[in-house]
C-alpha cells in the first residue's frame, strides 16, 4: 500500500478534519481528498462520514483504523531496525504496564543496556491490551505486565508480586472512614478481594486508574490510597507517607512475556528473568 493515503487517513482521524490533515502533512486539500479517495477506491469502502463539520469514520474506518495505525507502526521499527549501526547485533523492543515501569520496567530496560551495548533497546508504554496487540503484531519482543492474555507464540514468566498496602498522609491505624480516601482501580482481582475486605465501604469520591497518578495526588492532594509498596517505601521513610495498620494487604502478580520468535536465541534470558524475580 501507498504509505502515503496510510499517514493521510491517520491524519485525518486526528484532527477531524481533512483541511487540518492537509495542514498537518503540508500539502494541498485537494491532495488530502485525492488520497482519501484512492484509498476508499483500494478498500471497497467508504471511510469517512464527509461533513462540513468535519470528518467522521464510518464503521468501515473504525475496523480500518487498527491495522492502519498497525501497519505505521510496523513500518516505523522496520524503519528503525534496517538502519541500525554496523555495531548493533540485535534488537529488542520491550512493551511495559506503565505502573510497572517505576521499579521491574526500568530495572529490565537498564539490566539489558547494561550487560547487552550491541543490543539497540526500546521502551514503549501500554496498558494490558496494547501489550497483547503489539507482541501479537511483533511490534514488542517482551512486555512486562500483570495480566497476560495466554498466547501460543509467547511464553510468560512469573516475575514478582506487587504487594499494594494502604498508605495515608496523616498517621493513622485502621481505614475507619476516610472522606479523601482515594480508590485506585488495580484489576479485577483486586476489585473482588477490595470489594471483600471492605463490603460497608461507601462508594469513592474519587477513583484514579493509576498508582503513579495517584500516588502523585495523594503527595498534592492528601487522602490514603491502596498503592504498590515500591512505589511508597521511600516516602514513607521520609515521612511523607504513613503506612496504615490493622488492614488487609492486597498482592498483585507481575509477569514478563516473551515472543518465542524473538526469544529463541535469547540466552541471557533465565538469568535475567532470575534476576528480576530476586533483585536483592
Amino acid at each position: 500500500m501507498n504509505l502515503s493515503l496510510l499517514h493521510t487517513f491517520l491524519a485525518i482521524v486526528e484532527t477531524g478534519k481533512l483541511n487540518r490533515a492537509a495542514q498537518q502533512l503540508n500539502v494541498t486539500q485537494s491532495t488530502v481528498t485525492a488520497r482519501l479517495n484512492s484509498l476508499e477506491a483500494n478498500i471497497g469502502q467508504t471511510l469517512f462520514h464527509r461533513r462540513k463539520s468535519g470528518a467522521e469514520l464510518t464503521s468501515a474506518g473504525f475496523k480500518f483504523e487498527r491495522y492502519a495505525q498497525l501497519m505505521n507502526d510496523l513500518w516505523r521499527q522496520a524503519q528503525q531496525e534496517t538502519s541500525l549501526p554496523p555495531e548493533i547485533d540485535t534488537v529488542c523492543n520491550i512493551g511495559c504496564h506503565p505502573d510497572l515501569w517505576p521499579g521491574l520496567g526500568r530495572a529490565l530496560f537498564e539490566k539489558l543496556r547494561e550487560s547487552l551495548p550491541t543490543m539497540a533497546t526500546s521502551a514503549w508504554p501500554g496498558e494490558q491490551h496494547d501489550l497483547d496487540r503489539w507482541l501479537g503484531s511483533g511490534l514488542i519482543d517482551i512486555a512486562v505486565c500483570y495480566a497476560p492474555t495466554l498466547r501460543e507464540n509467547c511464553t510468560p514468566y512469573s516475575l514478582a508480586e506487587d504487594q499494594l498496602v494502604l498508605v495515608s498522609t496523616t498517621p493513622r491505624d485502621a481505614m475507619r472512614s476516610d472522606p479523601a480516601y482515594v480508590y485506585v482501580d488495580s484489576g479485577e482481582e483486586f476489585r473482588r478481594s477490595h470489594a471483600a475486605a471492605y463490603p460497608d465501604a461507601d462508594t469513592p469520591t474519587v477513583t484514579i486508574g493509576s498508582a503513579v497518578w495517584a500516588l502523585e495526588y495523594l503527595l498534592r492532594k492528601g487522602g490514603s490510597a491502596y498503592l504498590p509498596r515500591r512505589l511508597v517505601q521511600t516516602h514513607i521513610d521520609e515521612g511523607q507517607l504513613f503506612g496504615v495498620t490493622k488492614v488487609p494487604v492486597f498482592t498483585r502478580r507481575v509477569y514478563l512475556v516473551a515472543s518465542n520468535d524473538a526469544s529463541n536465541n535469547w540466552h541471557w534470558l533465565p538469568d535475567l528473568i532470575s534476576a528480576l524475580s530476586d533483585p536483592e
